[in-house]
């Protein structure tokens, strides 16, 4: 096993196992409130959680979000969580191909197209390695190896300072992003792995050609910690905790951008744990609301548990709207149905 791939294990390992999950910092999503409607004046059956996404339609404003690759352990995740997509029609990332693209042999553990031909797929690449050796080619042998919708760019500049041997020159980066949305076939999304994406950054990020923002805000796993878990060295385990609370808050990141931003497409992650969770963001103005650690860990036991997962983010959803009066997703976002609470 390389030195990758047992860092791909361990992530799981640690997230399943260990408690590493933000200290104080919240999503945020706990300030607001849905206004309660006791007349709703609708069959709760016929509600509509269909919505659109880069041109694609989805059953649910829904998206697994990225996780892993590069293990048994993680292709055995990657198709359960995939067969759960195509059934219900979710949006779907895999982790981070550096992997598969420096080790051809394990490229199976991330390909699941032959499962779910028809779902929404985001291949995925650190950004930062576009400042070592990666460019253009990577970024499309990464898009193929998935025949995937879009490329998502995930930006982990805490992470890699509290990783051992991380990548941390990400000095001119922005003009390679700008080149790889130029050239690059499908649209690229950026997204943050925990620490949240600001207005002032998601500004400077569509300017230079990215199609979509994802937040992937603080509040859910905080990768510092989950670092500093893998350390073996004393400094990097104190500089992990030190920086446990590190980010923005997803909330603050999803009403931030979308006030400067009326039409971009715009996925609020980062502790995202139900459906009332996801209706809150898309209700403050997130287009998909992704998930990733309730599908880590329902995938890690079973097929029939990531099923049941699905069935139930989606039943979480329809009460929401339902019991807000609103009749599909669309209503929900125009419906100023979510009230801040006083501090």
């Amino acid at each position: 096993m390389t030195d990758t791939q047992a860092r791909k294990a361990d992530h799981i390992r640690i997230c399943l196992e260990e408690d590493v999950r933000f200290e104080e910092q919240t999503h945020g999503l706990e300030r607001y409130r849905f206004e309660h409607c006791c007349l709703p004046e609708l069959d709760c059956d016929r509600i509509e959680l269909s919505t659109e996404f880069l041109g694609k339609s989805l059953g649910a404003p829904l998206l697994i979000s990225s996780m892993t690759g590069g293990t048994e352990r993680a292709k055995t995740i990657n198709r359960r969580l995939a067969v759960v997509a195509q059934t219900y029609k979710l949006a779907m990332g895999v982790g981070s191909q550096r992997v598969a693209i420096e080790r051809p042999e394990v490229a199976d553990t991330f390909a699941v197209r032959d499962l779910a031909p028809d779902i929404l797929l985001f291949a995925n690449l650190g950004a930062v390695q576009l400042n070592y050796t990666y460019g253009l080619r990577q970024c499309l042998q990464a898009v193929e190896l998935l025949e995937a919708d879009a490329l998502i760019l995930h930006l982990n500049p805490l992470q890699e300072c509290i990783q051992p041997q991380g990548d941390r020159d990400f000095s001119q980066l922005l003009d390679k992003i700008e080149l790889i949305c130029s050239k690059l076939p499908v649209p690229v999304i950026v997204k943050e792995v925990g620490n949240g994406i600001s207005a002032k950054m998601a500004r400077v990020l569509i300017e230079a050609g990215v199609g979509a923002i994802d937040v992937a805000g603080a509040g859910g796993t905080s990768w510092a910690k989950v670092e500093s878990q893998r350390s073996h060295s004393p400094m990097q385990r104190r500089l992990g905790q030190t920086f446990a609370d590190w980010g923005l808050p997803t909330a603050e990141c999803v009403v931030s951008i979308r006030q400067q931003y009326r039409d971009v497409p715009l996925i609020a992650s980062g502790g995202l744990r139900n459906g009332l969770d996801a209706a809150k963001a898309i209700a403050l103005g997130a287009d998909l609301a992704g998930l990733a650690f309730p599908f880590l860990q329902a995938a890690s036991d079973s097929a029939a548990a990531t099923d049941e997962l699905a069935q139930l983010l989606l039943a979480e959803l329809r009460t929401v709207l339902f019991c807000t009066g609103n009749a599909n997703i669309f209503a929900l976002k125009q419906s100023n149905c979510l009230q801040k609470l006083a501090p």
